[in-house]
């Protein structure tokens, strides 16, 4: 199948029975997820909370190779409650022309869609949400990055990743015990993408000094303090996963409240999202930003014995250890960065930082054993 753009798509849906909406969100408006639920065994609970919200036909979205037995505990959970699965479909690729091919199969009769598994499946049902004006339910089966509540999906469009515009979750279902129970890489990508808010939050206040970029407050506060919230226990257990499925949700939260991604997304994203464009062998999302975000925070000479700390303490760096970056790479993203985004200011774009980075790169007794020749 050709490549289709987002405008083309939007047209030759433009007649479907059901229209594909667009909400605005103004400074004073915010959508934020109604049902919460984080605890063990909530995803046997799923069917139970449809039914209380009157969700009495659903759509579900899951990762392909999910567990069987993870997939048919949720299948019960909703028979139980007497909620109607009209469809069941395995998300293979977090991709535009995925949603494509699934939206037009949305029943008219669907009260919401369940995106269950990875951040793959959860992207793509925020995606088919947005376009069907539909609530999502999100029930991610790891917590590795902050895509299981925020309003936006990235998705691979002729070729690239994207983030394009999706429904923030009515529901955010997670189930602390099936979250612990994924590969310890996954916890650990998420606490990457946890403390990314450290630097993310400073690129942000830089903006504003430097070209006026407005800045929300209260979506700063709120994404900063997440941080430290799973900082206090960074414990690979039942509660150490509550901490950080709800420090990730509330980062999502935080984007929607201002309607950006700034107060998740600083110059440590520049660098990852360059390095997806280099074209290697891609590392978890998680991996690359944590990494990054040390990077930064030594650039921004600020929070990196905080970062450092939490990396020893959770088992970060001994992972990426195991599986090392490569230096010449990573320098050439570091020069691509700044250009990533246009007028997104940070500390790349305050001062030439390649040399500063090289120097870190090849000396700091943490990178120099994450990113090699």
């Amino acid at each position: 199948m050709p490549n289709v753009c987002l405008s083309q798509f939007q047209e030759e849906f433009a007649d479907f029975d059901r229209p594909i909406f667009e909400p605005e969100m103004t400074r004073t408006q915010i959508h934020i997820p109604t049902l919460v639920r984080i605890k063990e065994g909530a995803v046997d609970r799923v069917g139970v909370y449809a039914r209380r919200n009157g969700f009495s036909h659903v759509v579900v979205l899951h990762s392909e190779g999910l567990p069987p037995n993870l997939l048919e505990r949720l299948h019960e959970g909703l028979k139980a409650e007497d909620v109607s699965v009209m469809h069941s479909w395995p998300v293979q690729e977090a991709c535009f022309e995925q949603a494509r091919k699934i939206f037009p199969g949305i029943p008219a009769r669907t009260r919401a869609i369940v995106g269950f598994g990875g951040g793959k499946a959860l992207d793509v049902a925020k995606y088919i949400a947005f376009l069907t004006g539909v609530p999502c339910i999100s029930v991610p089966t790891s917590l590795s990055n902050d895509g299981i509540c925020s309003p936006q999906s990235s998705l691979t469009l002729d070729g690239r990743r994207k983030s394009l515009p999706s429904a923030m979750p009515f529901g955010i279902v997670i189930d602390t015990k099936v979250c612990l129970a994924a590969p310890e890489v996954l916890w650990l990508s998420g606490i990457g993408d946890l403390v990314a808010k450290l630097t993310a939050i400073f690129d942000w206040k830089l903006a504003f000094h430097a070209s006026g970029t407005p800045i929300d407050d209260f979506a700063a506060l709120l994404s900063d303090a997440t941080v430290f919230q799973f900082i206090a226990r960074p414990n690979h257990d039942l509660q150490g996963m509550r901490f950080l499925g709800t420090a990730l949700m509330l980062n999502g939260i935080a984007m929607g409240v201002c309607g950006s991604s700034r107060p998740a997304s600083g110059s440590e994203h520049l660098i990852s999202h360059a390095l997806d464009a280099l074209g290697g062998t891609p590392l978890l999302h998680g991996l690359q930003v944590g990494v990054a975000t040390y990077l930064v925070s030594l650039l921004q000479k600020q929070s990196s014995e905080t970062i450092a700390t939490l990396f020893q303490k959770t088992g970060f760096w001994r992972v990426v250890e195991s599986n090392p970056f490569h230096r010449a790479d990573w320098l050439e993203a570091i020069r691509r960065a700044p250009r990533i985004k246009e007028d997104f200011y940070t500390v790349l774009s305050s001062r030439d930082c390649l040399p500063e980075a090289e120097e870190y790169l090849r000396n700091d007794p943490f990178l120099r054993k994450c990113v090699v020749e």
